[in-house]
């Protein structure tokens, strides 16, 4: 088994799998010690069982271009499985977002798999094989690679044709093929994979309680991202998230208030580092504290609570009527939206998620439909119909 590693080579592949309505795609990277992926291996494959190629980015000359044209042509589906990592690597690698796109695990929820469902399941069910994780922990930064390693990472691709065309012939005999578009209209977008350093410090946030210490961590979130990205490396190198808080909270002002912070290692305040922080904390500091975006606290308390609750189990009872994934036609967060208000802004409020979910927590929130047990199941009774009658 071999690896492609010229770029002659690399486009004859690419031209043979453009002639397919679509081809599936897998990347193997790294990204323990570096702030974007480090792309080592990419697996593709076609329906014709001749087509399945593995490509060794990491080959002295070979150019990528190839295989970006074929993520960019839009006539040959991409099928990925959880995809959104490997789409993180196309746009960092080349700028582009492969479409048309189709996940295998968003299509696998849409048909009852549940949440999150795995690949070894999909193949499992779908492509009656078993997968082999024997080199799942494999560096694959590392050459040569034995055949073990390569056959497993192509079994990735080679595999995930049947899964694809199984999910797909499901889809379309449901009547639910569009239910997907809204899925991939978020993985195919641009800004899904742009980090933007000004947005940094929203994955934090929730655990501060003052304007002037979202402030702060606005601006000092934003000044380690930018280092991580342009070191390169994860931003737990430049600072960790606990000292980041820490930071936040303390609001030093000076380079000997940041090293008496017990989450800042020893002599780290003398740095240059040090001295951005300070800077970063003084920038928060002069921030209106009315223009400081605080972060949204949890709806589901008291009354609301309740009525969370009561629409968690219409969530679950729908879902196995409808054999759908609860995680894809709503979130505890939707559900609290929706809880507070009728007309909430939620996807679970618009298009098929409306009507097979939507109008239900409408009726139920607003006493027209009833929850009930019938043989061990949750059923719903239409509680307006049986005042009518």
């Amino acid at each position: 088994m071999d690896l492609i590693t010229t770029t002659d080579a690399l486009a004859a592949a690419c031209t043979r799998l453009a002639a397919h309505p679509f081809v599936t795609v897998d990347t193997e990277f790294l990204r323990e010690t570096t702030y974007y992926p480090k792309l080592c291996l990419i697996q593709m494959a076609g329906p014709d069982p001749a087509d399945a190629y593995l490509i060794d980015p990491l080959a002295e000359g070979i150019s990528l271009d190839p295989f970006m044209a074929l993520m960019a042509d839009g006539n040959v589906v991409k099928v990925f499985h959880s995809a959104r990592q490997d789409l993180e690597i196309v746009w960092n690698l080349g700028g582009l977002v492969p479409a048309p796109l189709f996940d295998t695990q968003i299509a696998a929820m849409v048909c009852g798999y549940g949440d999150s469902v795995s690949y070894e399941q999909l193949v499992n069910d779908l492509a009656k094989a078993r997968v082999d994780k024997s080199s799942r922990f494999t560096d694959w930064s590392r050459r040569p690679l034995t055949d073990a390693q390569l056959t497993y990472a192509l079994s990735d691709v080679t595999h995930l044709v049947k899964v694809y065309e199984a999910l797909i012939a499901q889809l379309k005999k449901n009547g639910r093929l569009e239910w997907l578009s809204e899925e991939m209209s978020v993985l195919t977008s641009p800004e899904t994979y742009q980090a933007d350093p000004d947005n940094a410090w929203r994955r934090l946030a929730g655990r501060l309680r003052k304007s002037k210490e979202v402030a702060v961590l606005m601006e000092v979130a934003a000044w380690r991202e930018r280092e991580a990205q342009n070191r390169d490396v994860p931003r737990g190198r430049i600072l960790k998230d606990d000292a980041l808080i820490d930071v936040a909270v303390s609001a030093p002002r000076s380079v000997e208030a940041l090293g008496r912070l017990r989450s800042i290692p020893n002599g780290f305040e003398r740095s240059r580092t040090g001295a951005d922080i300070i800077e970063a904390v003084e920038r928060g500091l002069t921030r209106d504290p009315a223009t400081v975006p605080m972060p949204e606290r949890s709806r589901g308390r008291g009354a609301a609570g309740a009525v969370v609750e009561l629409l968690k189990v219409l969530l679950k009872a729908v879902a196995e009527q409808e054999g759908v994934a609860p995680k894809i036609i709503a979130t505890v967060e939707e559900l609290e939206a929706i809880a507070e208000s009728d007309a909430a802004d939620v996807p679970s409020l618009h298009g098929w998620r409306r009507t097979l979910f939507g109008e239900k927590a409408l009726a139920l929130k607003n006493g027209q439909l009833g929850l009930a047990m019938e043989r061990g199941r949750v059923v719903l009774r239409d509680l307006a119909r049986a005042e009518v009658a």
